[in-house]
């Protein structure tokens, strides 16, 4: 039996474009990833941020919380890509989506039980 297809973001956001959008020097970009404060992917040799993960010109509020409790629970960050993007019908979509609605909260106390 197959593995169900994780349905993956809407787009793309390559590291230069995440510099502008958000106002930042490429090395606090790259320092912000390191930091584990944004989710950043290789694709074809390139770093690429879901586009859903940046909003207007601010990273996700509650994103580094719920990256940090991920990789807390033993994540790497495709894996945490994968959770994010998980089809989940309670969220209206996944979880990557529900970070930036009222569902936030759930987000993270769902990634918080991965730790136990």
């Amino acid at each position: 039996m197959s593995e169900p297809v994780i349905a993956g973001p809407a787009g793309w956001i390559t590291l230069p474009d995440v510099s502008e959008k958000l106002g930042l020097s490429i090395s606090k970009v790259h320092q912000l990833i390191r930091d584990g404060g944004l989710l950043a992917v290789r694709r074809d040799g390139v770093r690429l941020v879901p586009s859903e993960l940046v909003a207007n010109e601010t990273v996700q509020k509650h994103l580094p919380g719920v990256l940090n409790l991920l990789r807390d629970a033993g994540y790497n960050d495709e894996e945490a890509l994968k959770w994010l993007y998980e089809p989940d019908e309670a969220f209206g979509g996944n979880a990557a989506i529900a970070l930036g609605t009222w569902q936030a909260r759930e987000v993270k106390r769902r990634a918080q039980a991965l730790g136990f």
